[in-house]
């Protein structure tokens, strides 16, 4: 008889749990789990290229389409600000170069900090602008970062001939260490899309955001050794510095790369890279995070 009393007082506690479960939700079979494999990822946005290709060329056709100078607004900007810098920084501040012309020192900054700076603010906006059509075509939405950032590599492109011309305006041919950009070009491109990402669903979720970017882009150019170099903060805060702001190591890396003949600092370098690739990661697992409820908030 005990046996079967405890039985039954067994039952009664499964059947309460039971219903206390369901009242505060679904089963657990039921609630959908969302898995993110990496291969499925890669092939989802591999099978989507042409999405990125056509949403780029789109971009680039109505920024320059109807702009007397065109394409020549990719590098009046940053060329503005070499020719700005080198009146303050240069004539005022007297910043140690090195031995290399101001203005090619400066221009190599700019070209990172442009990339950045039109990827962060275009990207930011991308889902907001494209709300339309990603509620009504299926595909990956990080597609959307993605093709602002192909924009911007356009651009960094037509700011790469432009410092073609310096090297032979300056008679300062690149450094044989020039093959140090490649990795340094990776470690950017992390950094950079991954703050896109977080930055994109941001705007959605939080119209302020885009409210922020113009003070976030003027601040940051002086906050990021563009017109300066790394050596300018102090050498005990420069690893914590990079691990912020993993573009500190890479203009840096840049400039000892294409204009000293050095490599880059390798410790620094390490600590950019592992930044970006936690930036990357990150950013892109929040975003996946928040992409299911941009249409109800759209």
């Amino acid at each position: 008889m005990g046996g079967q009393r405890a039985q039954v007082l067994d039952q009664r506690d499964n059947q309460t749990e039971a219903r206390r479960a369901g009242a505060d939700g679904p089963p657990a079979e039921l609630i959908f789990k969302r898995r993110l494999r990496p291969a499925q990822v890669a092939r989802e946005l591999l099978g989507a290229r042409e999405l990125v290709r056509a949403l780029a060329e789109r971009d680039l056709r109505a920024r320059y389409k109807q702009a007397v100078l065109g394409f020549a607004w990719a590098v009046l900007t940053p060329l503005a600000l070499c020719a700005i810098f080198t009146l303050v920084f240069q004539r005022a501040v007297k910043i140690d170069t090195g031995g290399v012309a101001y203005p090619l020192f400066a221009y190599v900054g700019l070209i990172v900090w442009q990339f950045f700076s039109n990827t962060m603010n275009q990207g930011a906006l991308s889902l907001a602008n494209n709300l339309s059509l990603l509620n009504k075509v299926y595909c990956p939405r990080e597609v959307f970062p993605l093709a602002t950032m192909l924009v911007a590599s356009v651009d960094m492109l037509i700011g790469i001939g432009v410092l073609g011309l310096l090297f032979l305006a300056f008679w300062t041919p690149p450094a044989i260490t020039f093959f140090w950009v490649f990795p340094l070009l990776l470690i950017q491109l992390a950094f950079t899309y991954g703050v896109a990402l977080v930055l994109s669903v941001a705007v959605v979720y939080l119209r302020d955001v885009r409210h922020l970017l113009p003070i976030i882009t003027q601040m940051g150019v002086f906050a990021t050794p563009v017109a300066y170099p790394l050596s300018q903060i102090p050498q005990g805060l420069q690893e914590i510095y990079v691990g912020f702001n993993p573009l500190g190591a890479v203009i840096e890396g840049y400039r000892r790369a294409l204009l000293y003949g050095q490599a880059p600092d390798l410790a620094l370098t390490g600590i950019a890279a592992a930044s970006s690739v936690v930036f990357l990661v990150g950013g892109y697992l929040v975003f996946k995070k928040l992409e299911t409820g941009i249409a109800d908030v759209a």
